[in-house]
């Protein structure tokens, strides 16, 4: 019997968890709380750890694990920036779930976006109490406007995909782009400066880190309608705020947010908010913000559930090879897994 530790375990992730865990006799003690600093001794007894994007799992977490023998680290969720896979390398294996319904996050970004430019979130409101004025609810066309996409992973080009069924020129930056895509690439200054609408769809490093701030801004169309549905941290959330106070940022559709932590996730209305800039922007009529719900489809649910229990049977299995590895051995942590044709350590 395996034993896994999950951790910021939400009722959701429970029906399909046990589902497929049941059928490989995988036993899941399913905790409220966040992995961190002062919650990973719960983690005493297990052989793995499950945790998500709000979990902690740092150099002194790392050595913890280490420490009471737990064998694996595992995301469920495509990113890993909570993660120091760097000093994971040689204690603990680290696998995550790279695609479980990228149409999930797309479409999440397209209903964003839509609900934005038509103001059917103030529409519903104002229905709601009889007001049938159309005043103030004036959006515009999709079609023949220029989007602008950054990051062509799975969930970008299916993103794109759907921009061009509404008739939008698409145009894209990516460090390493699609061959044979069919996509238009461009710089990314050159991807500020024509678009109106961008949407975020690449994974957040330390290249990546702040690529929307104040000197990104300003380089921007006036009215740019900005969607980001991939990681809080890509917007530099003040100069966020200071262009929409501008007028130079029409409309925001956030679904991350870089300070979430604390706050995504939980229910918070009986609560006074702490976060003063998250509160400033939930406040202006043209920004709309989910809580990180792009990914919460059934479909999405089932395929994370099903592709994290493989994850961690494979590391147990006599080979130990998982297709879903992130190792920091050759320095390119998702790279070197292609090529790879045994275990990482």
């Amino acid at each position: 019997m395996i034993k896994v530790a999950f951790y910021d375990a939400k009722a959701y992730d429970r029906p399909s968890f046990e589902y497929y865990g049941g059928q490989q006799e995988m036993q899941f003690r399913f905790l409220e709380t966040k992995l961190n600093e002062d919650t990973v001794d719960l983690a005493r007894g297990c052989d793995a750890v499950c945790v998500f994007v709000n979990d902690t799992v740092n150099a002194e977490v790392i050595d913890k694990l280490y420490e009471y023998g737990v064998k694996i680290v595992a995301l469920r969720s495509a990113g890993y920036n909570n993660v120091d896979i760097r000093h994971a390398f040689g204690k603990t294996h680290v696998v995550h779930v790279p695609a479980y319904s990228p149409y999930a996050v797309a479409e999440h970004a397209i209903a964003l976006l839509l609900t934005s430019v038509r103001r059917i979130h103030k529409a519903y409101n104002r229905t709601r109490e009889f007001n049938f004025s159309l005043n103030g609810l004036t959006g515009f066309d999709f079609h023949g406007k220029t989007v602008g996409v950054v990051g062509t992973g799975k969930i970008g080009r299916i993103f794109i995909d759907i921009c061009r069924g509404f008739g939008m020129k698409v145009i894209a930056y990516d460090l390493f782009p699609a061959k044979d895509s069919g996509i238009e690439y461009v710089s990314l200054d050159e991807l500020l400066e024509k678009s109106d609408i961008i949407s975020l769809h690449c994974p957040l490093t330390d290249e990546t880190r702040h690529m929307i701030n104040a000197a990104a801004i300003e380089k921007m169309k006036k009215g740019v309608v900005l969607v980001n549905t991939s990681r809080g941290g890509l917007i530099d959330a003040e100069a966020l705020l200071e262009g929409i106070k501008a007028r130079k940022i029409g409309a925001a559709c956030l679904d991350v947010y870089e300070e979430e932590a604390d706050v995504f996730f939980e229910d918070r209305s009986g609560h006074i908010m702490d976060d003063e800039l998250l509160s400033r922007l939930i406040s202006m009529p043209n920004v709309i913000v989910t809580s990180h719900q792009a990914f919460l489809t059934e479909e999405a649910l089932n395929n994370i559930a099903e592709t994290t229990v493989n994850n961690i049977l494979s590391c147990f299995r006599n080979d130990g090879v998982c297709d879903n590895e992130l190792c920091y051995r050759c320095g390119s942590i998702e790279q070197c897994r292609k090529e790879r044709k045994q275990k990482c350590f």
